[in-house]
């Protein structure tokens, strides 16, 4: 069976990234934390956590030359910071995200065919890091109707066609099921297509609309849970949602979703 994480960033918001991860792991979740230059890592270790995955960059893009190197760069002081966390998964989008989501470089229209060959050296590049120390990155689909207008490589069927092009294990793909919902549906033919061409290496999810935990909207997550039990995808399902209520009941509400 697959194992359960919960974000950090986005539930206990009342309390801190250190006293949040240890009431995740109290309730027998492991832990996903975002910008980790944000934070102590050394009180984050001591929490006793378990850290499922964390951002995998902190500036730079897919798309061009100049934001490549800083996203390598920035990539390879992520890997020393996963180190320390013991985290075996980092995080990567189109392009680098600002505060409240939006892209840092904006891409306006279909990303270009230069592009598209920029982003396959980038991950490439970034596939062979993640194997030689040990550690996978993550490439996450995004939706850009409501949060994340103006990434480049935001649909699941953009991310999963890089992700299958570089076909390296330091490279799999982050299948955030709410950002699909929005902008692709049809959840459980992703789900099954992705799995089958071996390419998943975490997914992600929050109901629709709101990006609330699942039971809140229109996602029908015990149907996902089935799905993915009939699978065997025994990876990680990760809540990357913000608790409608209160925190605890949103972790519970999880639970009850992909328990079977």
């Amino acid at each position: 069976m697959y194992t359960l994480a919960v974000c950090a960033e986005m539930v206990f918001t009342d309390v801190s990234i250190q006293e949040r991860a240890r009431r995740i792991h109290d309730a027998g979740f492991q832990v996903e934390i975002w910008d980790w230059s944000r934070h102590d890592l050394a009180t984050l270790a001591r929490t006793g956590a378990v850290f499922s995955s964390m951002t995998g960059y902190l500036r730079g893009s897919l798309t061009d030359e100049e934001g490549a190197a800083e996203l390598l760069r920035t990539a390879e002081e992520s890997v020393k910071a996963a180190e320390r966390l013991g985290c075996h998964r980092l995080n990567l989008h189109g392009t680098g995200l600002d505060d409240k989501g939006l892209p840092v470089t904006p891409v306006t229209g279909e990303a270009t065919g230069p592009m598209w060959m920029a982003a396959h050296r980038t991950l490439t590049r970034l596939a062979e890091l993640g194997e030689r120390a040990g550690v996978m990155f993550t490439l996450e689909n995004l939706n850009t109707a409501v949060d994340h207008p103006g990434v480049p490589f935001a649909t699941a069927a953009d991310t999963l066609a890089l992700v299958a092009a570089v076909d390296r294990p330091g490279l799999r793909m982050n299948l955030d099921l709410y950002h699909a919902q929005i902008g692709e549906g049809n959840l459980i033919e992703l789900v099954r297509r992705a799995h089958a061409a071996g390419l998943i290496g975490e997914i992600q999810v929050a109901d629709v609309p709101g990006r609330r935990e699942p039971g809140t909207g229109e996602i029908n997550y015990p149907a996902v849970a089935r799905a993915l039990a009939d699978l065997g995808y025994d990876g990680t399902v990760a809540m990357e949602a913000w608790a409608s209520r209160d925190s605890a009941l949103a972790l519970e509400r999880f639970r009850s979703a992909f328990t079977l």
